[in-house]
């Protein structure tokens, strides 16, 4: 690996005496020595950089929630290797911190190492994009957020238009882009139009409050997992910049450790945490843990190669050409779904997209009706 402690200003030496039993015991951090950091095992860092969001000036760096995360106390299940590797200190422009970013995300995530981020303003997102980009590698982004973020395309990036700024990259290797907590008055009818047309996913705050197992196979798809903070309710953090309707803190602690648990999520960012105070700081810290504790809980489940750890179903439509083929993990009990590659002249061979799902898609292809999900993903892949 690479040596990326020049993007780093180490942290200020901790001096509270840990038991064995808390994180702060277990958790490597760079002190000014930086740490050798192994595979298979999550770097937490954070990034001061609010220059994205005009409402934000100040680069204001806060460290407390790492006090409040350090006292908590480490599961029984924890093996793999925990790292605190710091600060990335803004740059002198704005470009310069994509560029800290996007260097320090690629390295990590080659290496088979999992970025926890907590940032700054969302439009840092881009930069842990632009680590998929060097990979030259296909996607997914699950965005926890109130509002989808889409401006027009000459307005300039910033935190709250940078998909935008996303999907008119070229080449763009963003293949699928997910909503979860979207609230409707935040949404405009053309960015709505926009998101239907483009075949991605939204779980609205309603659907989510209805039954939360709607959002687990969003959060299963995704590569990035992009947090907005505010995307939690106002009282559930004493803050003046969150809206009066959002996640429950157990909701949001919850999408966390899903997303933890995901076999495919190899990034995992918290946005716009401006409205520092005790109570954030411990749901910070918390919402950490909860992914950490999906991390070290990974099933391993996903269905390549041999099929037989799976129930396999085969689901004809009666009125098409489709038979739809769903996998059920003897594991996990999780569901996946073949989407077909559409065929290409002269090959004798079928290719298959497996796609994560719910039962209800299954109940639904079972009742003769196409699921959502299955054409989204089939008009992508043509």
């Amino acid at each position: 690996m690479n040596d990326l402690s020049i993007y780093f200003n180490p942290l200020t030496e901790d001096k509270v005496n840990y038991h064995e039993e808390q994180i702060g015991q277990i958790i490597i951090s760079n002190y000014g020595s930086f740490p050798e950091i192994e595979s298979d095992s999550i770097a937490v860092f954070s990034v001061p950089e609010y220059r994205g969001d005009s409402s934000h000036i100040s680069c204001e760096s806060n460290s407390e929630f790492r006090s409040s995360f350090m006292a908590l106390s480490q599961s029984k299940n924890w093996k793999k290797k925990i790292y605190d590797l710091g600060t990335i200190v803004p740059g002198e422009q704005l470009k310069d911190t994509y560029f800290a970013i996007s260097s320090v995300v690629y390295e990590l995530i080659k290496n088979g190492v999992v970025p926890v981020m907590i940032g700054g303003s969302q439009d840092l997102v881009l930069a842990a994009y632009e680590a998929y980009a060097k990979l030259e590698q296909l996607v997914n982004i699950c965005s926890i957020d109130h509002s989808l973020d889409i401006g027009a395309p000459d307005v300039e990036v910033g935190h709250s238009a940078y998909l935008t700024s996303l999907l008119l990259k070229r080449p763009c290797y963003l293949f699928n882009h997910a909503n979860i907590g979207l609230q409707i008055p935040y949404a405009q009818p053309k960015e709505l139009k926009l998101v239907e047309n483009l075949f991605f996913d939204v779980c609205r705050l309603g659907e989510f409050n209805d039954d939360f197992k709607r959002a687990e196979p969003h959060l299963r798809n995704a590569d990035i997992i992009n947090l907005d903070f505010n995307s939690i309710k106002a009282s559930e953090l004493c803050s003046q910049n969150a809206n009066p309707n959002g996640f429950q803190s157990q909701q949001i602690c919850q999408i966390s450790r899903y997303a933890g648990i995901s076999d495919k999520v190899n990034f995992f960012g918290i946005f716009n945490y401006v409205d520092f105070n005790k109570i954030s700081d411990k749901l910070l810290a918390e919402i950490l843990w909860y992914f950490i504790d999906g991390y070290q809980s990974r099933w391993g489940d996903f269905p390549v190669s041999s099929k037989a750890g799976y129930y396999k179903f085969n689901v004809e439509l009666e009125n098409g050409n489709h038979a739809i083929i769903f996998y059920k993990s003897h594991k996990s009990d999780r569901w996946w779904m073949e989407v077909p590659y559409p065929p290409q002249k002269g090959s004798k061979y079928e290719r298959h997209h497996l796609v994560p799902c719910s039962k209800e898609d299954y109940d639904r292809a079972m009742k003769n009706e196409m699921p959502d999900l299955w054409w989204k993903t089939y008009q992508k892949l043509t």
